[in-house]
């Protein structure tokens, strides 16, 4: 006898047992309410209030393409200078902190999948 046959006649049980009735509520209140964790507990009057004071990676209202950011030339910004402690790039830090160079195993190990270790 095939294995499929007896699986498929048999009758299957689930494996978790619920406590009684299954039931939906009568009312679910579904009014938009301020998220517990939020630091002011209030919702934004409107979306574009909300815009107008999020920050991601910059202001995203308008107010700052009013400001001439995004018209101009990044060279007419002036220079950018990091601050004291801050770096743009890992060569800038001490040389403790470069990057170490691959040795030939490990180019060799990388392009093998690791089988050069074992052979």
């Amino acid at each position: 006898m095939h294995a499929t046959m007896v699986l498929r006649n048999a009758a299957r049980t689930p494996l978790i047992r619920f406590l009684g009735k299954r039931s939906v509520p009568k009312s679910i209140d579904h009014t938009p309410r301020a998220h517990p964790a939020s630091p002011t507990g209030v919702l934004p009057d409107s979306f574009a209030a909300y815009r107008s004071k999020a920050q991601q990676h910059g202001p995203l209202g308008r107010a700052s393409f009013s400001q001439g950011i995004g018209r101009a030339s990044g060279a007419s910004l002036g220079p950018i200078q990091p601050k004291q402690g801050e770096f743009f790039d890992r060569t800038e830090l001490p040389s403790r902190f470069h990057r170490l160079p691959w040795t030939e195993a490990e180019i060799e190990a990388i392009e093998t999948g690791g089988a050069s270790l074992f052979a």
